[in-house]
């Protein structure tokens, strides 16, 4: 049995999919199961950490996001038989990095935890998701040509959230991955403005981007974005332009598939911003 965490997440439904095909038993944790839309060979279960026994018996391995790590948690966890945890950390924790910045402080602390469990670890450090994308949709949706954000030429290398699941897969049922912290990126740098652009050629329409001025922008360029991060965001983002992202081949060698592009991400979401 694996336990998978944020089932309903972008990361933690592709894996339950994942781990379902290969015949692989999945508990999928969830804050509200009955609206959670798993497939029935999931033992779907709400997410009660005063209840771990309902969690984690049974149960040999653990995926995790970081709001969800706690040191009780993974104490826990331990107790009743977990062996093996996998964290979705983020590509921000590396040598060098600014570890006063709420998204560092965040996963670095959850990896730290894990160290501390006594469990084994494995630790995968995404950098830029392509769903993040997702932020230009209701502009989209609502039909016009262009789309305002900040930093046009703002680069990364996109990850498609399934490559992120099929590295965990393989990392749940392989051995030899113990102690290893890989770095996740999407094969190719692309700039926002190209983002925007790809979205348009895979909805059939010519979409611009037009540059806001990172002063102005707030909660309807980032609603979901807690006010007191969108700084410390916004420097990040800044740092982005005219700097080429990182980009791994680790998707491939654990996998044995490359990384898909961002238009295949787009074709893939297309439903995503259409009207």
């Amino acid at each position: 049995m694996i336990v998978v965490t944020g089932a309903t997440g972008n990361v933690g439904r592709a894996l339950v999919n994942r781990l379902l095909a290969a015949g692989q038993p999945v508990r999928a944790l969830t804050r509200d199961p009955a609206r959670a839309g798993l497939p029935e060979r999931a033992e779907v279960v709400a997410f009660r950490p005063d209840d771990p026994a309902a969690l984690f018996t049974g149960a040999a391995k653990l995926f995790l996001y970081a709001q969800a790590v706690t040191a009780p948690l993974l104490a826990a966890a331990r107790e009743h038989g977990v062996r093996h945890a996998v964290l979705l950390s983020s590509g921000i924790v590396q040598e060098g990095a600014d570890e006063t910045h709420p998204i560092h402080v965040l996963h670095a602390t959850a990896e730290r935890h894990i160290r501390d469990s006594g469990l084994d670890w494995t630790f995968l450090r995404p950098n830029a998701f392509a769903t993040n994308a997702l932020q230009y949709a209701p502009q989209i949706r609502a039909g016009g040509a262009t789309v305002r954000g900040v930093y046009a030429e703002g680069l990364s290398a996109p990850i498609h959230e399934d490559d992120i699941a099929a590295v965990a897969e393989r990392v749940l049922l392989d051995d030899g991955h113990q102690g290893a912290a890989h770095r996740l990126t999407g094969p190719a740098a692309v700039s926002n403005a190209g983002q925007v652009a790809t979205i348009g050629d895979t909805l059939g329409r010519k979409l611009t981007f037009v540059e806001v001025d990172p002063a102005e922008a707030g909660p309807e360029l980032f609603p979901h974005v807690p006010p007191q991060m969108l700084g410390r965001l916004l420097e990040s983002f800044a740092e982005t332009v005219g700097t080429p992202p990182e980009i791994t081949g680790t998707v491939e060698e654990l996998t044995g598939t490359p990384a898909r592009t961002f238009a295949h991400w787009t074709r893939d979401h297309a439903g995503d911003f259409s009207a």
